[in-house]
């Protein structure tokens, strides 16, 4: 009778879908940390989640956690591609990550997705349902290409001139034409992509995704979380208070100097003028060399290349440039903070499942076993257990703030999430939406445009009547003459 009990009792309840857990934040708040912490207390994996932290040989400039620190825990998808290869896209991105996480489970631990490109990270947290297997979601889209590595073959028109490439979007989904800038090249050719793969323009691929996920929200709302999420997942933001924040972010900047920063963005200085000499074209739009760190400092190797400038100059501008390397990261850290607020928020918001996303306080290191890695050790415990998650607002008072500042914001599910550029015809400068618009038009760039157009148009118009003033004076003194000349008897 006991055995009897005990089998009906152990199946009560359904076995849970297979874990994740996924660490997100700003650059400089301790995620590379907290995932450490969590693999070595959890028997796990760690699979970085960062774009530039997949380059080989460039360990300071792209952030990477140092050996002696990762406890002996692997890391994958780190430190994995040559400065010559071809950069990752989105897509190859996620079909690695989940066969690195198929791996890892069938070892028998546990996989953790931690960094800061969060388009890829989010690639996987989320199921797609746009483009077949191969496709991304809006919040993608917004960001990089996901197209297949054969695209081009497939539709070589992908690698025309953008121009070309934008004429062709025009005739076939004039919607998404009109959304895009015409400078972002990657979102016109993604765009165009999705019509070759699907034969439906993506405008009417995103409002079928968007009609569908109605249906489902008015059919149930407990379902429309249902199936969104690839796996049981469980979401850790390292968030700090954003003075402190960029205190840290500042000084990280001034060790990464003392570590030599410097010398290994020299390093891929030297190597783009070796390529350039051998007549290679690199693309240093993309990957690797829009880090930050390197174009902030390419101005200073090229003025010690030039030769032109003395030893006080070069030193000015290799501190001036050191400042563009701390003000482009503080941004980058704000870019970072804001996908999270609106795009993951917003994605687990129509999933109905913003209470797996948990804010961990890291404004202050000394207390990081009290802010993190107590709270985040209880959660992945409750969560592998299967037990109640509780509310993410009880954590911290920053937990508390920030989460639910959010949920205060109304959530709208049907918002047409096609919007359309703006070209201010003043300034022959184009808006990507309505937010971007208000304050061009509000700014005074544009009012000082607007105000010299004016003053020009009024000096015009004082020059044309200046001259047709002179033109009838002189209509006039001619026909004086002529007059004249007729009251002349001949010779």
């Amino acid at each position: 009778m006991r055995s009897f009990l005990s089998s009906l009792f152990s199946v009560k309840r359904p076995r849970p879908m297979q874990s994740l857990i996924a660490v997100v934040g700003a650059t400089g708040t301790g995620k590379s940390k907290l995932a450490v912490d969590l693999a070595s207390r959890f028997n796990g994996e760690i699979i970085n989640g960062d774009a530039m932290q997949m380059y080989r040989g460039l360990p300071i400039i792209t952030n990477q956690i140092p050996l002696e620190e990762r406890n002996g825990i692997p890391h994958h998808l780190i430190s994995c591609v040559e400065l010559d290869e071809e950069s990752w896209r989105v897509g190859m991105f996620r079909r690695e990550c989940l066969r690195l996480i198929d791996d890892i489970r069938a070892r028998g631990k546990l996989p953790i997705l931690v960094g800061g490109t969060h388009y890829y990270t989010q690639s996987v947290l989320f199921k797609d349902n746009l483009v077949g297997k191969e496709s991304t979601q809006d919040q993608e889209l917004e960001s990089i290409p996901a197209e297949d590595l054969d695209s081009s073959i497939k539709w070589p028109i992908l690698d025309a001139d953008p121009e070309v490439v934008m004429q062709k979007l025009r005739e076939v989904d004039p919607v998404m034409a009109d959304r895009w800038h015409p400078k972002d090249t990657r979102k016109i050719r993604r765009s165009l992509e999705i019509y070759f793969q699907t034969g439906k323009p993506a405008s009417q691929v995103y409002a079928e995704q968007k009609q569908l996920k109605q249906a489902v929200a008015a059919k149930d709302e407990s379902a429309l979380g249902v199936g969104q999420l690839r796996f049981e997942t469980m979401i850790f933001w390292v968030h700090s208070e954003k003075a402190t924040l960029n205190d840290r972010l500042n000084k990280r900047v001034d060790d990464m100097i003392d570590q030599g920063l410097m010398s290994e963005a020299n390093r891929m200085s030297d190597y783009l003028q070796e390529k350039e000499s051998q007549g290679v074209t690199v693309d240093s739009t993309r990957g690797v060399w829009v880090s930050i760190g390197f174009k902030e400092l390419a101005p200073y190797f090229e003025a010690v290349r030039d030769g032109s400038k003395t030893d006080k100059e070069l030193e000015t501008l290799k501190q001036t440039c050191i400042e563009s390397v701390k003000t482009a990261t503080r941004q980058y850290s704000g870019s970072q903070i804001k996908w999270i607020r609106n795009k993951l928020w917003n994605a687990l918001a129509e999933a109905g499942l913003t209470g797996r996303l948990f804010v961990l306080d890291s404004s202050n290191v000394e207390d990081w076993a009290k802010n993190i890695t107590d709270p985040s050790e209880r959660l992945v415990q409750s969560l592998l257990k299967g037990e109640p998650l509780p509310d993410p607002k009880s954590l911290s008072d920053l937990a508390r703030t920030t989460l639910g500042a959010k949920e205060a914001q109304p959530q709208i599910l049907d918002a047409n999430p096609i919007t359309k550029c703006m070209t201010c015809e003043v300034c022959q400068k184009t808006m990507t939406n309505e937010d971007q618009w208000n304050v061009h038009i509000n700014g005074h760039a544009h009012k000082r445009v607007v105000k010299a157009l004016a003053r020009r148009a009024q000096r015009d118009e004082y020059l044309r009547k200046q001259q047709e003033s002179l033109d009838n004076d002189q209509v006039k003194v001619n026909s004086g003459a002529s007059e004249q000349d007729s009251k002349t008897p001949p010779p």
